[in-house]
């Protein structure tokens, strides 16, 4: 399914040309070319973190919710940090989504999925539990997995305490976080807690990136390139297989007996065919599995709602679908109103933006002047050149 109908005759293979995606895109991009923002193949992981910190607080919107709270809960590899959100409205115990954020398991946070944690919380009207999970290169694999799982563990153990009813336990997550929401889905068909439903947005389910549309469109110039795919599996992947099951759900032998999924995709991005193949095998496997891919969007597009309307609509989806799932009406409509901090989260964003880019710059022609020095260091002090 397309919302609407995916535009026909576009160019295949190679470079994609930017014609073919949202206006809105299109600018989007040619706004972070124009500034002269860092490619991520260029930055460090520290540095991306921060650099997705801010692109996140610049292009998304916090809406206000009942409470949020932050816990620290036992992880595998010591405290693992948990932020909680109550919607707005009903009463509990209500149904609860745990969310696993985007990132290529190198970047992403608590911070970055605020508010795509919030918008979810209002639509769904499900608490929502936001994992902090551990990132490469600093904690390889299975570091994350391990992390998502226990932390899924932890909300059906004490659901009462947070005003959560552990019967009604949905998991989900976008990009990475996708693929983290997959593989604990599956772990809980072995070990529990049962699970009763799965949101999975643009999952990268196959890092060995086999898929058609890796070719179509992360060419130069696309938001999530080669290069920046490559940045990602080297910081994650290192020497391992990116077709073992453990790290990508596609290649797992069995999908049966697997809780019915909302699959979201983005018609221009390189992984778009991960989760659409993924939710192909899921029904293949006699699961439920539903598919909407948002023409012309771009991967990330779902987290960016002062950008992309279609983000908006994508998370309304996405919440309706959550609350039928749980036997609950409709959610909330986004409010007309941002939350207070949300003004404060985007003036910061515009500092830190301009301090990124002073920095890059900054470090960019002090390379560029000491590739030069060479080339001067043969002159003598008329200006002539000597040795001749």
């Amino acid at each position: 399914m397309t919302e609407p109908s995916t535009p026909a005759g576009r160019p295949a293979g190679g470079e994609r040309r930017r014609d073919g995606i949202d206006p809105r895109a299109r600018a989007f991009l040619a706004w972070l070319d124009l500034i002269g923002w860092p490619r991520l193949a260029e930055r460090s992981p520290a540095q991306a973190r921060r650099d997705l910190r801010i692109l996140a607080a610049a292009t998304s919107r916090l809406e206000p919710v009942g409470t949020v709270e932050d816990r620290t809960i036992a992880g595998p590899g010591g405290p693992l940090r948990l932020r909680i959100y109550t919607p707005r409205r009903g009463r509990g115990p209500r149904p609860v989504l745990v969310w696993f954020h985007g990132g290529g398991f190198v970047v992403g946070d608590l911070f970055s999925a605020d508010a795509t944690c919030r918008a979810l919380a209002n639509r769904s009207g499900a608490v929502v539990v936001s994992v902090d999970y551990r990132l490469a290169p600093e904690h390889p694999p299975p570091a994350a997995v391990e992390d998502c799982v226990a932390a899924t563990g932890w909300v059906a153990a004490h659901a009462g305490d947070i005003g959560a009813d552990p019967a009604r336990l949905a998991v989900g997550g976008d990009s990475a976080g996708g693929a983290l929401a997959a593989l604990v889905t599956l772990a809980a068909r072995e070990a529990g807690p049962r699970i009763v439903f799965q949101l999975l947005v643009y999952p990268a389910t196959d890092l060995a990136l086999t898929h058609p549309s890796v070719a179509e469109y992360a060419g130069p110039g696309s938001f999530l390139d080669g290069d920046t795919l490559a940045w990602f599996a080297g910081h994650y992947l290192g020497r391992r297989d990116p077709a073992d099951p453990a790290l990508s759900p596609f290649y797992a032998t069995d999908l049966a007996g697997l809780p019915p999924a909302l699959v979201i995709t983005a018609e221009c991005d390189p992984v778009r065919d991960d989760g659409e193949a993924y939710a192909a095998r899921l029904k293949a496997a006699g699961g439920m599995a539903a598919v909407v891919r948002y023409p012309r969007q771009l991967h990330g597009f779902f987290a960016m709602d002062l950008v992309f309307p279609a983000a908006r609509r994508a998370q309304r989806r996405a919440g309706d679908a959550l609350a039928d799932a749980f036997g609950e009406p409709p959610g909330a409509r986004p409010s007309l109103w941002p939350a207070p901090e949300s003004l404060l989260r985007i003036g910061g964003a515009m500092a830190g933006m301009a301090a990124t880019l002073v920095s890059h710059h900054t470090r960019r022609l002090a390379r560029a002047a000491s590739a030069l020095q060479p080339l001067g260091a043969d002159r003598t002090a008329d200006g002539t050149r000597g040795n001749q």
